[in-house]
């Protein structure tokens, strides 16, 4: 009996070890792989219309953040204006995970909150803290009593502030789950082909397995600069396989991505709002003879507003700069579409070519009323002088 129990774990071993070659790899990349990395939650706030770095660094002793690149790239790919970032006290939450703090600050009114928790485990919890972390709405309560502490000592820094308290201030949320380590380095084709599942599913933050169609969809959505490396970019996280030097490429992009979204959800409810109180005026009898001298007015303030927002997206639009780039560009440009940065900057342009086709009606309306009156006012300087003319009495 011995013998036979002997013999049989022997045949166990003996194939075991046949087939330990086939396996290895296939076996890093299952689902029960050790995984290294960090999960990131971005959240950012508008919250003025501009900051004065040069005055906040001297407020706060901040340093410059300089834009990172995947590659070596030349120097004038950069920043316009550099933000200015510091480094936050550690952020612990009810669940007891103690979360890294960095807040960085642009020149068009955005403060930018990266909290990192760094993790290792394997697919399944990955998944799962996708799943936990992206319906998680405690995020914004405490970034939000974070910046209003920041912003009470950079109150000089803070060009025509927006009010919290009036729901003035807009909000973005993202999640970045970078892994930097995969047991056995896999390339990211043969991570895709074994864990492309997963990665779908931590990319939208969901515990089931999703459709074909939807994971194909996700996954579209992926580049990659070196065969070891991986973004899956989605509209609310994205998944990153790379190193940390690597990684902060796409985290700067996907900061910038979503601050140049605000902005420009700002700039939609500021058109909004400015054409509503046109039409409104024009409503109310804006286009009456009389009362088209009011609009002089009104045009003035409507063209302030067109030449503040094209200022003001001009600037947001031209924050950074790829100008070699290529990669870096191509990933933005990733980015931003998955965002909605695009969507958000045609709706903004749409907005202002239909304010400046009003404002042209608006100064047409006051144009032609004044010329009425002028002419009226001939006129009547004609009719006194021929009364005057017949009765026989001089002017």
């Amino acid at each position: 009996m011995d013998r036979e129990l002997t013999t049989v774990i022997g045949n166990q071993v003996e194939a075991a070890r046949a087939t330990s070659a086939q396996t290895q790899s296939a076996a890093a990349l299952s689902p029960t792989s050790p995984l290294r990395g960090s999960v990131l939650v971005l959240i950012q706030f508008d919250v003025c219309e501009e900051i004065r770095l040069d005055v906040l660094r001297n407020i706060f002793g901040a340093r410059t953040a300089e834009a990172s690149f995947k590659h070596q790239a030349p120097g004038y790919v950069r920043y316009q204006r550099p933000p200015v970032e510091e480094t936050l006290e550690p952020l612990v939450l009810e669940s007891g995970e103690r979360l890294e703090g960095e807040v960085k600050y642009y020149d068009y009114g955005v403060v930018s909150l990266v909290f990192e928790l760094p993790f290792s485990g394997d697919w399944d919890k990955l998944v799962q803290l996708s799943c936990r972390w992206t319906s998680d709405t405690n995020f914004e309560r405490l970034a939000t009593r974070v910046v209003k502490q920041r912003l009470e000592r950079a109150a000089p820094a803070l060009v025509k502030p927006y009010d919290l308290k009036k729901g003035e201030w807009l909000q973005e949320d993202y999640f970045i789950f970078h892994v930097r380590e995969i047991e056995g380095a896999p390339s990211a084709n043969d991570l895709l082909a074994a864990n492309g599942d997963q990665i779908s599913q931590v990319v939208r933050g969901e515990m089931q397995m999703l459709s074909d169609g939807e994971r194909q969809e996700i996954l579209q959505s992926r580049i990659s600069y070196y065969p070891n490396d991986l973004a899956v970019i989605g509209w609310n996280a994205a998944f990153i396989y790379d190193d940390p030097a690597g990684a902060e490429t796409a985290i700067q992009l996907l900061q910038y991505a979503n601050s140049q979204l605000l902005e420009f959800r700002h700039y939609d409810e500021l058109m909004t709002k400015e054409l509503e109180n046109v039409y409104d005026f024009l409503e109310d009898g804006g286009t009456g003879l009389w009362s088209r001298w009011r609009t002089a007015r009104a045009a003035s303030k409507l063209h302030t507003v067109l030449l503040d927002v094209n200022e003001l997206t001009e600037r947001a639009d031209n924050a950074i700069k790829f100008l070699s780039d290529m990669f870096s560009a191509r990933l933005y440009k990733l980015c931003a579409s998955k965002v909605g940065v695009p969507d958000y900057k045609d709706l903004v342009k749409e907005k202002l070519q239909t304010a400046e086709d009003l404002y042209r009606f608006m100064v047409d309306q006051f144009n032609q009323s004044r010329a009425f009156v002028l002419e009226l006012m001939v006129v009547v300087i004609l009719i006194i002088e021929l009364v005057y003319f017949f009765r026989g009495k001089p002017i």
